[in-house]
């Protein structure tokens, strides 16, 4: 009896171990799952800051989970701050960010925040690198500590404190391989060219990465590179540029070993490309060839490095007789080139630009709504996808 008795003990410890294991490993599974389920997002700093109601209102509708915005740090700090690391510091004024990131958490929507331009105390220019890459990195840091999720503020004395939300996606500036972006772009040394703006953009990256890893939250991913998808590789030339293959060989040798994701913007360049196709310049990366954007992330910083596309569209004809696609042709390549980042199996995130058109035919017309607030096809097409 004692024999039979113990006997059953031992086969109930054993299923409720064995059951209890199973629950666990589910739960790694649906999180890692989770963890690598690519999110589906917009790109419009006009409207997510300037109309920031409207456009999470949109952003809700069509189901969107991420949002990118630019992080300018020359408007932030429009001065040079006493204490850099200090968020509350008074030279920082936060009030469009906090906005717009209290908009998103209200709406359930990931923010990415892609800091960019040097304010004019730090540097030359805007698209020049600081005279001192430890103003980036305190500013990085900075950003980082008020967005933790446990950063408190007061609008006013009278009112109680306020937490505000947490951001844990961080981008390092803006196609850095292009010269509206980074300049300069190529400089003589030692007789021969070297591409100036990925050894200048190796500190940036370093710095943002830096700045923001310092803060040690959990589940925090910064991503360098949102390399521009051509460039020109003459530096002689009235506009040189780099081309994005060329830009992150030498990042790599400019002593960049570490980040978590890196960043592209595959476009197209004629409007009669379509997502498969493949671009007829070999110093092009668009997504019709993304696999040898992918062989080099491997190469240069392993297969454990992600992808994340956080910035791609099509602009429509109307109103871009040039440049733009029909409506019709918008929706179907935005199904298509969603359809190829997720047979990747290494693209994380995929960000359209834009929202809305831009006003200016000289802009972007690539938005899923017309200027006048008109839905487009793609509008539809991408609550399809999204979520």
């Amino acid at each position: 009896m004692f024999r039979r008795l113990t006997l059953v003990l031992v086969l109930v410890l054993s299923a409720a171990v064995a059951a209890a294991t199973t629950s666990r490993d589910a739960d790694s599974a649906a999180q890692g799952s989770s963890a690598t389920r690519m999110q589906f997002g917009f790109y419009d700093d006009a409207q997510v800051l300037g109309n920031t109601t409207w456009a999470f209102n949109q952003l809700r509708l069509l189901r969107a989970g991420v949002v990118r915005t630019t992080l300018d740090w020359g408007t932030v700090a429009r001065r040079r701050p006493v204490r850099p690391t200090d968020p509350g510091d008074p030279a920082y004024n936060w009030t469009a960010v906090d906005r717009m990131v209290d908009e998103a958490d209200k709406k359930g929507i990931r923010v990415i925040l892609a800091i960019y331009g040097t304010p004019r105390w730090a540097g030359p220019a805007r698209n020049r690198i600081p005279r001192r890459v430890t103003d980036l990195r305190s500013f990085a840091n900075a950003a980082a500590r008020r967005y933790s999720g446990t950063y408190t503020v007061k609008e006013q004395e009278n009112e109680l404190e306020r937490t505000l939300p947490a951001v844990r996606s961080w981008l390092a500036w803006n196609e850095p391989n292009n010269p509206v972006f980074l300049r300069p772009q190529w400089k003589l040394v030692a007789r021969k060219w070297r591409v100036q703006a990925a050894y200048d953009y190796a500190k940036i990256c370093s710095a943002i990465y830096a700045g923001v890893k310092s803060t040690r939250l959990a589940g925090q991913k910064v991503a360098c590179g949102a390399t521009g998808p051509r460039g020109n590789d003459a530096p002689r030339s009235s506009r040189p540029s780099t081309s994005p293959l060329v830009f992150m060989s030498s990042l790599r040798r400019a002593g960049v070993k570490r980040m978590d994701a890196y960043a592209h913007h595959p476009y197209y360049g004629h409007r009669s490309e379509k997502p498969a196709t493949v671009s007829r310049s070999k110093k092009a990366v668009t997504m019709g060839n993304i696999g040898v954007l992918i062989k080099q992330i491997n190469r240069l910083w392993g297969r454990k490095t992600r992808l994340w596309v956080t910035e791609y569209g099509y602009q429509t004809n109307p109103p871009d007789r040039l440049f733009g696609v029909s409506y019709r042709n918008q929706a179907l390549y935005m199904k298509q080139a969603v359809a190829m980042a997720r047979k990747t199996r290494r693209i994380d995130m995929f960000v359209w630009f834009l929202i809305r058109d831009e006003g200016r035919l000289s802009g972007w017309q690539s938005g899923v709504v017309t200027r006048r607030g008109a839905r487009k096809p793609a509008y539809r097409t991408f609550q399809t996808f999204a979520r």
